[in-house]
């Protein structure tokens, strides 16, 4: 009888993998046979996440880069060819957000930092991870947005205008790897319960837990390869 798990010898590579979403995901895939790489800004967070991934029997290799600086995500990917030989799972998870002000309001610093982020960061890691899995005519990119890149959200304009930038790049990225076996996915949650923006007035129980976008995207690795899901929208049962 075969035990092999789903994503066994397969390496994922996973942004912000130190705490909430990254973090559960980083769980999900290392359950279902992954390998995984482990990165993101400080060391600290995502040792604690290697750690606990190492108790349960899992494989996790830790490499901090700042996905807003293009020789950053460039170091990431060398040393992932030159350690595993191999990308078959991209998730860009690492984002960041200023909540509360309106536009008119916000520092030209922070629209830097939430679209250098969030936006260029996804673009300089699909350019640094993408022609491996071209090469190897296999591999899969998601990418986490949020319905804040769907719908309008007034007082994060700049956070939403990123999400919205990142779901036209996911869209229009599929199309030109899907010839190369190469399958490009977007996941848009709603409030989820993590300490990336203070979720003032929303009840905590109700909102989507990092376990909840962490299932969707074992899903959609896990999808027969003749076909993808282009993309998830997630929403709570409940209106928080």
């Amino acid at each position: 009888m075969n035990h092999e798990k789903p994503l066994s010898k397969q390496v994922a590579v996973v942004t912000g993998a130190g705490r909430g979403i990254g973090e559960a995901i980083s769980h999900k895939l290392a359950e279902l046979g992954a390998t995984l790489v482990l990165t993101g800004r400080q060391r600290e967070p995502l040792e604690a996440t290697a750690s606990a991934l190492s108790s349960v029997g899992a494989k996790a290799d830790v490499f901090p880069c700042d996905v807003q600086n293009l020789r950053s995500v460039e170091a990431l990917a060398s040393h992932v060819v030159q350690k595993h030989g191999r990308t078959d799972i991209l998730i860009n998870n690492a984002g960041i957000g200023v909540f509360g002000k309106p536009l008119h309001e916000l520092d030209p610093d922070d629209w830097d930092k939430i679209l250098n982020t969030n936006l260029r960061g996804v673009y300089y890691m699909m350019r640094s991870f993408a022609p491996t899995m071209i090469s190897a005519k296999s591999g899969h990119i998601v990418n986490i947005s949020s319905l804040a890149g769907k719908n309008p959200v007034p007082n994060s304009a700049a956070y939403s205008a990123s999400k919205w930038g990142l779901n036209g790049l996911t869209y229009s990225v599929a199309e030109e790897l899907r010839g190369y076996g190469v399958r490009v996915s977007v996941v848009c949650p709603g409030s989820v319960d993590t300490d990336l923006s203070p979720h003032s007035g929303k009840e905590k129980t109700k909102m989507l837990t990092p376990g909840d976008v962490a299932h969707a995207v074992g899903m959609i690795v896990t999808q027969a390869s003749a076909s993808f899901v282009s993309e998830v929208l997630i929403r709570p049962t409940q209106k928080p």
